[in-house]
Formats: structure tokens, C-alpha cells, sequence
């Protein structure tokens, strides 16, 4: 029995996208006569891929079961697709062929105790472990310091969990905690879509983009942007309720488990010696106390000593 998912759709919109993006002067086109379609043409693609403007107009369609994957590869090559997007196609590619046996879903996995003490181990940095549908499945105590408005959100699961899809897309408090909430929603729905294309078979996780599509807008139109990311890092801003705002650096890094399970680690910290350093030393320091949400003392405290 095929059980193949039916991502046709995908793949069409996905190669659509990314060919609206490049103009023929970034490839060395010509650019005489009148374009109705922003980017490239399909049969400009397809000079650029070395295939038939037939071959890439079915591949375009979403037949890409029995592509080769050196083809696929010029394809991405004349799509100028980053690793990230190119990983993505491939993985649409592995999902359209056909397999004899239902396809196992990666399983969900607790975390080892090992993985929660190094976690623990890290006092001045913001640490937690997320799954590919954004569910933070372990986390330190600065972690939850940091990310409260998240874990204390209606939008956190029912035992206490938090999804960080769920909240910034569903939470109007999102929207004051990331400074740059543009940016923290691009870049979520982007992994949710590479997640998409690695784990078709993921129930949980189509109810969940289900869910955002059907609730909220905005995610509806980042969807449909068919933006890809794998790697995540950089600067994110956020406006802490208790002791203002914070700049801080993360970055991602695999953490794989048992039974093919692939779960991120993301870590937070401060440049050494600015206020955001001070700040996470404060909450850092309530939260090994109490275990708890900051009391107003607490933020009275860091206003304090940040005017003297």
C-alpha cells in the first residue's frame, strides 16, 4: 500500500516562490520584452538546470517521486537555493516516493536526566530543549525566568508545557515580550515548515499548524510565505515584564536521542558586563530562591541598582 503524504502542493508552491525571487540579471538573463510573472520564467529555470522546460514544468507541478538527485541538486543550484531550503526540497523528494510500509514517525522521548543537569549546570544561561513542533520539553530555572510570559501563557499545554509556535502566535502578549515580533514569527514558522517537510507523517504536528492556520492570521500568512529554517541563532530582544529589556545572543545546536528522536538545545546569554548580563544575574538569583515568578520587590530591586 502507498502511503506516501500527497505534497504536491508543497513542492509546486515551494519552487514557485523561490523562482519569484531571482531576476533574470542575478543569473545572466536577458531581460528584453515584457515579464508577466515576477523572477524567473519555468523555461528559464530549466535552461539554467540543464532539463527540458517540460521535465521542470512537471517537477514544478509536484511529480518529483522519481527525480534523480543530481538533478534535484541543479535544481537547487539554479534556484540558488541556501542549505536550508535545499535540505528542505530533498526532503520533499524523499517524502513523495513510494514506500511499501507505513513510514515510523520520529517517537517522542523524555529527556535523560543527564541532559536536564547540564542544563541545570548552566547558571547564567538561559537553556531549554524544544522538539520540532516547538513544544520546550525540558528547561533550567533561568529558562523559565526569562521565557514567564510564555510558560504562565493560556496558550501553554495542559500539564504545564510550553509551545513556542503556540504563544507567539496566538498570545497578544507575544507581541510586547518580542521587540521584534516580526522577526520571532518569521523565523517560527520557518522551522515549523522545515519540520513539515522532515516529518510528513507527524500527526500532532499538522494539528498544530492546523491550529495556527485556522486561529491566527498571521501565521496563516507566514505559511504561505514557504520560508525554510533549519539553523537557528543571533540577537533577540525582549521586553521582560520584571526587569525590562533584554538583548541577548542564542544559538541552536541538534541534540539527538534515542529512537531517531532530534531535539534542539538553545542557549541564551549576555554580553559580559552590560545590562542585560545584570539583569539575567538578578533573575538568575530569584529563580534559584524561589523556583517562582519574580516578586515586585525583585523589580524594584533591579531598578534600584541599575540608577546607581
Amino acid at each position: 500500500m502507498d502511503q506516501r503524504p500527497d505534497n504536491r502542493s508543497d513542492i509546486r508552491d515551494f519552487l514557485a516562490s523561490r523562482r519569484a525571487k531571482i531576476t533574470p540579471e542575478q543569473v545572466g538573463l536577458p531581460t528584453s520584452g515584457r515579464r508577466r510573472v515576477p523572477g524567473l520564467r519555468r523555461e528559464e529555470v530549466a535552461v539554467l538546470a540543464g532539463v527540458s522546460t517540460e521535465w521542470y514544468t512537471r517537477l514544478e507541478k509536484g511529480h518529483i517521486n522519481e527525480v534523480s538527485e543530481d538533478v534535484l541538486a541543479a535544481v537547487a543550484q539554479a534556484l540558488r537555493l541556501d542549505e536550508d531550503e535545499r535540505t528542505y526540497l530533498f526532503d520533499l523528494a524523499k517524502a513523495a516516493r513510494p514506500v511499501r510500509r507505513t513510514p515510523q514517525r520520529r517517537k517522542d522521548v523524555e529527556v535523560p536526566p543527564r541532559i536536564q543537569w547540564l542544563l541545570d549546570s548552566m547558571t547564567m544561561s538561559s537553556a531549554f530543549v524544544r522538539n520540532g513542533r516547538m513544544d520546550v520539553i525540558a528547561h533550567n530555572a533561568l529558562a523559565r525566568a526569562v521565557h514567564a510570559p510564555m510558560f504562565d501563557s493560556h496558550t501553554a499545554h495542559e500539564n504545564g508545557r510550553a509551545n513556542i509556535a503556540r504563544y507567539i502566535f496566538l498570545d497578544p502578549g507575544a507581541h510586547h515580550f518580542y521587540v521584534d515580533w516580526d522577526a520571532a514569527a518569521s523565523a517560527t514558522a520557518a522551522l515549523l515548515r522545515a519540520e513539515a517537510g522532515r516529518e510528513p507523517h507527524d500527526r500532532a504536528l499538522r494539528d498544530l499548524i492546523g491550529e495556527l492556520s485556522t486561529l491566527s492570521a498571521e501565521f496563516r500568512t507566514q505559511w504561505a510565505a514557504h520560508d525554510v529554517r533549519i539553523r537557528h541563532d543571533g540577537i533577540k530582544r525582549l521586553r521582560h515584564p520584571e526587569v525590562g529589556d533584554l538583548e541577548l545572543t542564542y544559538h541552536s545546536l541538534d541534540l539527538p536521542l534515542p529512537n531517531r528522536a532530534v531535539h534542539d538545545l538553545t542557549v541564551y546569554a549576555a554580553e559580559p558586563g552590560t545590562a542585560s548580563e545584570e539583569a539575567l544575574r538578578l533573575l538568575a538569583s530569584w529563580a534559584a530562591a524561589t523556583r517562582g515568578t519574580p516578586s515586585r520587590t525583585s523589580r524594584e530591586d533591579f531598578r534600584g541598582s541599575s540608577r546607581k
